[in-house]
């Protein structure tokens, strides 16, 4: 990394512990309300049909939408922001997320729902990004990726409380209910990062030049492709959860929730390490996750067929996963250079391409007629041409530092 330029901001003294754990805290929350509205209208799904007349198919273009907004937003409002305080651009983006869900709670048709979940998706990436640069200002640079892996922890634990919790909400008092449910908790989250977040400057010398230009980096290219591919193997298996529980493990279409908490909790653990992980060894942790992540996709070849190691090898799968996530997101951080807000901004585009790029592959091989356990094999595939992209990207550094 090039030295910073003589007018770069400087950075704000590390705050005392309890101020940085309340702060990350209130970040986290706002991780928490993303986490809950990103993936609660899949289980919603049937109910929101029905209340806007559209078949499930069509509003299945709803979870796209709302994609789409975050692969737009997220590069677009990091290059525009960065030269922000931090602690107002989070507010707003957290407002500006508040106001979208509220739009689709709101919305009276399809059209309408359809365009306000791609405005709640616009503020989602830059959300993850300025709050990662938040949370690792607050603690030495021993404790970034603990730091960093705690607000992200807020997204892991919407899968196991937030998501279950506002899709009883949403069968019970209509679907629109969940959606003000994270209205209240964006709300709350734009009062507590005012309340206990410290002023953080943002870089008073970024342009939206010398932001985009992260973009000509090599390693910031390799990393979003093992993002985007490597990640997407993941999403080839777990898009196709419901039907590997029902039809390869032959259980109950009852147990596959069970399934899908196994998940939840799987990511929780592995957000947790992660962070951990990436203190220690970074680089070589993300080659061990997306290796890991690649194996027990094969191992998942096997399992589907019980139950029990069905259960256990999705709880795997989702901890290797979510660790990999976020030594991604740090990972990006660190190759962004001065742009590391888009950086990690950027990490959460990627992810989102990775879930459409996953998805579709595994529909392939299903309409091929391979069967359920087939995406899993797409998956294994995927992640070896993640690790390829690690492969060029250790390559490349080894060159870099032979020629300086």
């Amino acid at each position: 990394m090039s030295a910073a330029p003589a007018t770069t901001t400087p950075a704000p003294p590390v705050p005392a512990t309890r101020t940085a754990v309340l702060a990350i805290g209130a970040l986290a929350l706002g991780g928490f309300a993303i986490g809950t509205t990103e993936f609660v209208t899949m289980g919603l799904l049937p109910d929101i049909a029905e209340g806007i007349d559209a078949s499930i198919p069509s509003a299945g273009h709803l979870i796209s939408a709302y994609a789409l907004g975050v692969v737009v937003g997220a590069p677009v409002i990091a290059a525009l922001s960065a030269r922000l305080p931090r602690r107002p651009l989070a507010m707003a983006l957290m407002t500006a997320f508040v106001v979208g869900n509220a739009l689709s709670a709101l919305a009276p048709g399809y059209g309408t729902l359809v365009l306000a979940r791609f405005v709640a998706g616009l503020p989602h990436g830059a959300y993850f990004g300025v709050a990662s640069l938040i949370a690792a200002s607050l603690v030495p640079d021993r404790l970034r990726g603990r730091a960093v892996s705690s607000v992200m922890l807020g997204l892991a634990v919407a899968n196991v409380a937030g998501v279950p919790a506002a899709t009883w909400l949403g069968q019970h008092l209509g679907w629109r209910s969940a959606y003000w449910a994270v209205v209240a908790i964006g709300a709350v989250t734009v009062l507590a990062v005012l309340t206990v977040v410290p002023a953080t400057p943002g870089r008073s010398e970024a342009t939206i030049r010398s932001e985009l230009g992260a973009l000509k980096r090599p390693q910031v290219v390799l990393t979003l492709l093992v993002a985007t591919v490597g990640f997407g193997g993941m999403f080839a298996m777990y898009s196709y959860i419901a039907p590997i529980v029902t039809e390869e493990a032959g259980q109950p279409a009852g147990f596959v929730p069970v399934v899908l908490l196994a998940f939840g909790v799987g990511g929780v653990l592995g957000t947790a390490l992660g962070g951990r992980l990436a203190d220690r060894a970074l680089f070589r942790s993300l080659v061990g996750a997306t290796l890991a992540v690649g194996l027990l996709l094969a191992v998942m070849l096997v399992a589907a067929g019980d139950v029990v190691p069905l259960t256990a090898t999705v709880f795997l799968i989702a901890a290797a996963a979510s660790t990999m996530v976020v030594l991604l997101q740090l990972r990006l951080m660190e190759v962004a250079g001065d742009a590391q807000m888009l950086g990690a901004a950027l990490n959460h585009s990627a992810l989102n391409a990775a879930n459409a790029l996953g998805a579709w592959l595994g529909g392939l091989v299903i309409a091929a007629g391979l069967g359920y356990r087939a995406p899993s094999a797409v998956g294994v595939g995927l992640a070896v041409l993640g690790l390829g992209f690690l492969l060029a990207s250790a390559l490349l550094r080894r060159r870099e530092l032979a020629a300086g």
